[in-house]
Parts: C-alpha cells; sequence; structure tokens
C-alpha cells in the first residue's frame, strides 16, 4: 500500500494549523449536549456528547504539552509511528507508541486520560504521522490548557528533558 505525502494529507483534508502544533480538522461534532449541571465541577458551560479530529504530525514538528479536561482518544491512521507522551498528575511518566504494528509494541488507539499533561512527536523514520482524536465531553478550547516551560519543569524536573523538548517556550 503506498502512502500518500503529507502534503496531500494536508490538502486534501482541509487541515490547518493547530495551537498545540501540527495540523487538524474537525471532522464530528455531537449535535445533542450534555448540560453543564449534568457534568463534573471542572466543566464551565455545556459540552457536545462528543468530538473528533484528524490530525498531522509532520517529522520536525511536535504537539506540545498540554492538557485537557476530558479524556482523548488517539486513533492511528497513516504514516511513521507516533510516541504519544503522557505525565499523569503525579508524575509518572507513561510512553504510547501508535502505529499498526503490534509486534515493535504500536497500538491502533490509545486512551490519554483528563487531566494528563501529554504531547507527542514521530517515533519512525516516517515524514508524518497522520491520526485522529476523540474527546468525550466534547473539546472545548477553554477546556485547553498548553503547558508552560517553566511551569511543568518546576512540578516535573525529572522530565525536564522531554518538557524542554514538547514546549515552545
Amino acid at each position: 500500500m503506498r502512502t500518500q505525502p503529507a502534503v496531500y494529507w494536508i490538502k486534501n483534508l482541509h487541515l490547518t494549523r493547530h495551537p498545540e502544533g501540527g495540523w487538524f480538522s474537525e471532522t464530528y461534532r455531537a449535535a445533542e449536549v450534555i448540560p453543564e449541571a449534568g457534568l463534573p465541577a471542572r466543566f464551565q458551560g455545556e459540552r457536545a456528547f462528543s468530538t473528533a479530529i484528524q490530525f498531522l504530525l509532520e517529522r520536525d514538528d511536535c504537539s506540545a504539552l498540554h492538557r485537557l479536561k476530558s479524556d482523548e482518544i488517539w486513533h492511528f491512521y497513516d504514516g511513521s509511528p507516533l510516541t504519544v507522551h503522557l505525565i499523569a498528575p503525579d508524575g509518572e511518566y507513561h510512553p504510547i507508541l501508535l502505529g499498526r504494528d503490534p509486534e515493535q509494541g504500536e497500538q491502533l488507539q490509545a486512551v490519554v486520560p483528563a487531566g494528563c499533561w501529554f504531547g507527542a512527536d514521530l517515533a519512525g523514520s516516517g515524514d508524518f504521522a497522520l491520526v485522529g482524536c476523540t474527546v468525550a465531553p466534547g473539546f472545548d478550547f477553554i477546556d485547553f490548557e498548553m503547558g508552560g516551560r517553566g511551569k511543568l519543569a518546576e512540578l516535573f524536573p525529572q522530565h525536564d528533558a522531554l518538557i524542554r523538548r514538547l514546549t515552545r517556550e
């Protein structure tokens, strides 16, 4: 099976730049919403039941460390394997290798729990990774927090090298 280059996917999936890095387009936002009263206290306002995006990360880019108030499921589609780097609230580090070769420890899907700091970069030798991300309750930018290098280094000094690599300041 022939893999198309990154520019093909960016153009044909109508991807735009994402604040965390990479390229994305929202592909689904549930029409039904959960009222604020039905959500945990960490949410302000109503949320769609679920949302989904397509996300492409190129070789010289990264998904900068950030966290969400919802769980996020990552789905591998095409390209190079991708490492999703998780730092749990207690400081425990958990790498997730997304790809299509289970014999190499790669997974087609994985969950990033709400409240974990996470970012991603390419793990294989390819030029890009194309993945999908599903969030429930649905994504809203007010639930998105970009990780500041100083703050994260203070919280998790044991992960200084990773934090320097996956932050933009």
